[in-house]
Order: structure tokens, then sequence, then C-alpha cells
């Protein structure tokens, strides 16, 4: 038989656990990796151990591939003045336009499907001046934009489409001033 303390305790906690439900992240329905290849800049990012040594001037450069993938090359400033610079490789998900993976690894373990982690596009400027890229699993977040800076409304309104699908955004990392 269950204590009355212990139903109270279930009857408090069963509406707040209902409540987390979160939305789901979803990627745009189209992706012309044409137009999004190119330089990034990256604004902001939710905290990641592969970019804890960036101190500024972090970019992603997006090049299209004879094989139909896409040449990755992540560049941040680190504190000694100097770059850190990571090369990859990205691919198409089949079937979601707005999604990619992406490896760091080295092609010998393209195989294995842990070295392949998601890169969807969650949002995007018509006119391809800024992204918001993340994961499924809401552990990545970056947002993009191709110039080195974004006003701070535009900021706004990405980190509130972001937080609409579940993204908490109290760790992430300006990593650019705003105008």
């Amino acid at each position: 038989m269950l204590s009355p303390l212990l139903c109270l305790l279930a009857a408090v906690a069963a509406p707040a656990l209902a409540g987390r439900h979160e939305p789901p992240v979803t990627s745009v329905p189209q992706l012309d990796l044409s137009r999004y290849a190119g330089t990034w800049h990256e604004i902001a990012h939710l905290p990641v151990s592969f970019q804890k040594k960036c101190q500024g001037e972090i970019t992603a450069q997006y090049t299209l591939r004879d094989d139909g993938k896409v040449g990755v090359i992540n560049r941040c400033r680190i504190a000694d003045g100097g770059f850190a610079q990571a090369e990859g490789v990205a691919r198409r998900v089949d079937n979601h336009p707005g999604r990619l993976e992406v490896r760091f690894a080295p092609d010998w373990l393209s195989w294995f499907p842990w070295a392949w982690a998601d890169y969807w596009v969650i949002a995007l400027d018509p006119d391809y001046q800024w992204a918001v890229v993340g994961d499924p699993g809401r552990r990545y977040l970056w947002i993009l934009s191709r110039s080195p800076s974004m006003p701070r409304m535009q900021f706004e309104e990405l980190k509130a489409r972001a937080a609409a699908m579940g993204y908490d955004l109290e760790p992430l990392i300006l990593a650019t001033p705003l105008e």
C-alpha cells in the first residue's frame, strides 16, 4: 500500500513531468548546398569540448566536392594569437535536404556510425545570410552569419527559434560582439 505522502508526491510530480515534453527539432525543408557553401562566421554556440580553445574569429568554410560531399574547415583564433583548424567532411542524409552528417575523424574511420555527427540546419535565411545549426539531441547549436557580426534583434529572433525547439540557451556562448 502506498503512503499518503508518496501518493501526494506522485500527484504533484506527474503533471510537471508530463509538461516536460519538448517540441521536435526540425530541419529546414530545402537546402541548396551550392548557396550554403562558402564562409560562415560563428556568432554564438552552445559549449562543446572541441571549441574550448577558441578565443574568437570562429569560422566555418564549406566547399562542394566532386564526390557530392562537402569539405569542411573549422577555424578559430586561440589564446596565443594563432589559429586552430579542423578539417572534415559532410554528407547529406537521405530524404532530408536540411540534414547533414559531419565527420572530422580520418577517412578510414568513416564506416563507423559514431564517426559521424548530426548537423541539421534548423533555420535559414532565404538569402543564405544567416543560419542556425543544431542536432536532434539538442547538445549542439551554432548561430552563423555570412558577416562577422549580427544585429542584436536578429540574434534574439534566432535564439527564440532555437528555444521554441527546446534548446536550453542558458549556457550559450557569444563568439562575437553584436551590432
